[in-house]
């Protein structure tokens, strides 16, 4: 009975949560420690009934803890505080892409001791929330636009100026690809044949996977058609 009364409880705090502006993963992890805690009162409350007197308990709760502590295994209490730390500063959200701990992939959870990531191949990755928080977060989505560079070989059409045009005039055609802040064009070599250009451009951070290789693609097949 009592178990049914704390998830009615953590049910009821869930669609109180839902109410507030907090971000998802934030919430979700505010949900997990309740529950924890929800299910260690009533596991209190029960030993109480029995006429166990809950104060042993504690102090034996105390020793358990030290010894597992003694034993170096302080690690799940760093995970735990870790997860605290990164559900209240919001470093990422869910479906963020985010490298951390040397670990690239979009978001999925943030759990009372480790971050799961989704790597865009679709492989799952569990950090500890210690190595999360002890490292450097890029968060690649928190912005709302990026820029996506290329580097590319043309054969000159006449010279590099008119090479550079044909280029910029196929960036203004991709209605992706974001006029302002302008893409820029930098040439890195020129032979009598050909231009090596650096090409920068920017879209909205969903497309830039995409549009970066689509814009490669239109690129080659325009120079393809002129030469």
């Amino acid at each position: 009975m009592a178990f049914i009364i704390a998830r009615i409880l953590v049910s009821i705090f869930k669609r109180l949560l839902k109410r507030t502006k907090l971000p998802e993963l934030a919430a979700h992890f505010l949900v997990q420690l309740i529950t924890a805690l929800l299910y260690v009162a009533i596991l209190l409350a029960f030993f109480a009934a029995l006429g166990i007197t809950v104060s042993s308990i504690v102090l034996g709760l105390s020793a358990v803890i030290g010894l597992i502590l003694g034993f170096g295994m302080q690690d799940t209490l760093t995970n735990l505080g870790a997860g605290v730390w990164l559900a209240v500063l919001e470093p990422f959200n869910k479906d963020d892409y985010v490298t951390v701990a040397g670990q690239t992939g979009y978001v999925k959870d943030i759990g009372l001791m480790s971050t799961e990531l989704i790597t865009p191949d679709n492989t799952y990755i569990m950090i500890p929330n210690k190595m999360v928080w002890n490292s450097a977060i890029v968060n690649m989505s928190h912005l709302p636009t990026r820029r996506f560079d290329l580097t590319m070989t043309f054969k000159l059409l006449g010279d590099a100026d008119s090479t550079i045009r044909a280029v910029l005039e196929v960036l203004k055609k991709d209605p992706e690809v974001l006029q302002s802040p302008e893409p820029k064009i930098y040439i890195s070599n020129l032979t009598d044949a050909t231009v090596d250009l650096q090409i920068r451009a920017w879209v909205e951070k969903e497309d830039i996977n995409l549009i970066s290789t689509t814009v490669k693609e239109e690129l080659l097949r325009e120079f393809d058609d002129k030469n």
